[in-house]
């Protein structure tokens, strides 16, 4: 009789993810947020277009389509205005919520409790956890950026590279891209700590979020060298693991109900 192989470790992790994602894109919220994801840049553009054509804070407004992503190094204030707020990292505050429903729907239904207890492991479902959300991230990055592009094509804004090259251009998407690779690792973490409390999970991913969004805007400028997703990507990769670990633990723990 032949012997039956033993599953790997690898072979675990991929068939867990391969549920996850089915799952996530069975979720009515995964297309509820890309809708909303399309069609919030357009809406800004739209709106602030108005404002400064009515004469009203004309100084906040849009003048280029590539600001949505973000501003040059060199013209980075300290102060909050409406460039520094409604832009494309927002997007990383929605990810959050997205995140902690995902996580807060496994223990209110009781698969992660059955998972665990028939062939699951934890750090598996911790790392696949991890690489659905940062996959979704990147999506909705990139939804982001084509309804950046149809609202500034809607009221005329420049697509012009003024201060920057096509080159920095594609090292700050990519940045943006990859500081997935951050952020997601803290949603998980705070799902894993408020499991069924969904509350507990949004408030905590929105607390440490706040702490790192003005830092956003440093590490990801117009004008990104390739350093900068070099940096983010290492980075990502030890917050990925660091964080990863640690919700591994906090799972082993703590109650599952």
């Amino acid at each position: 009789m032949e012997k039956q192989e033993k599953p790997t470790l690898l072979s675990k992790i991929k068939s867990m993810l391969h549920v996850d994602l089915r799952r996530m894109f069975t979720m009515r919220l995964f297309y509820i947020l890309a809708g909303i994801i399309i069609v919030v840049p357009i809406l800004i553009l739209v709106m602030t277009s108005m404002m400064n054509s009515s004469g009203d804070d004309a100084g906040s407004s849009f003048t280029s389509v590539w600001q949505m992503l973000g501003t040059l190094s060199s013209n980075q204030s300290a102060g909050m205005d409406i460039l520094s707020m409604c832009n494309i990292n927002l997007l990383y505050f929605g990810m959050a919520v997205l995140v902690s429903i995902f996580v807060s729907d496994d223990f209110k239904s009781g698969y992660a409790k059955n998972l665990f207890t028939t062939r699951g492991r934890k750090i598996n479902y911790v790392v696949s956890k991890t690489l659905t959300c940062v996959l979704v991230g990147m999506i909705y990055i990139l939804l982001f950026i084509i309804g950046s592009i149809i609202g500034g094509s809607i009221v005329g804004l420049s697509f012009g590279l003024e201060g920057f090259n096509i080159g920095n251009l594609l090292c700050c998407i990519l940045s943006k891209l990859l500081l997935m690779l951050v952020f997601v690792p803290i949603f998980v973490l705070a799902g894993t700590i408020g499991k069924q409390r969904l509350w507990l999970s949004m408030i905590a991913s929105f607390g440490i979020g706040m702490l790192l969004f003005t830092m956003i805007p440093m590490i990801t400028p117009l004008d990104s060298t390739a350093l900068n997703p070099l940096l983010i990507l290492v980075g990502g990769l030890l917050f990925s693991a660091g964080l990863g670990a640690i919700s591994t633990v906090v799972l082993k723990k703590t109650s599952l109900v």
